[in-house]
């Protein structure tokens, strides 16, 4: 990577809403916390689900993020795009190919 971290990469909706609601905000944070250490999924395999969520529910934001979390917690940018070609059969090749551009952004802005 090129130094960034997914900080680096906070739209400012998010820092706005951070900066207004600081309480929600943290408990936001907590709930993160709390879902990560409740099961035995890794770091990398909990970002790569994420992804396949994201691409579904067509969420761009949170399709990048992932995608940039999953590369900084050790997944490859193939895993990344067979997470996509997954998504074809459970959320239709339109919503996957979305999902693999934003993806792809990610990837070539790392580069």
């Amino acid at each position: 990577m090129d130094g960034s971290t997914v900080t680096d990469y906070l739209p400012p909706r998010y820092q706005r809403f951070r900066a207004d609601h600081p309480d929600v905000a943290e408990a936001l944070d907590r709930l993160g916390a709390a879902t990560e250490h409740a099961g035995p999924l890794d770091g990398r395999t909990q970002h790569l689900v994420q992804l396949g969520i994201a691409i579904a529910g067509q969420a761009e934001g949170a399709v990048r993020s992932h995608a940039r979390r999953a590369l900084e917690a050790g997944a490859t940018v193939e895993e990344l795009r067979h997470v996509v070609l997954l998504a074809i059969t459970t959320s239709g090749f339109p919503t996957a190919m979305a999902g693999s551009s934003w993806i792809d952004e990610v990837i070539d802005h790392r580069d």
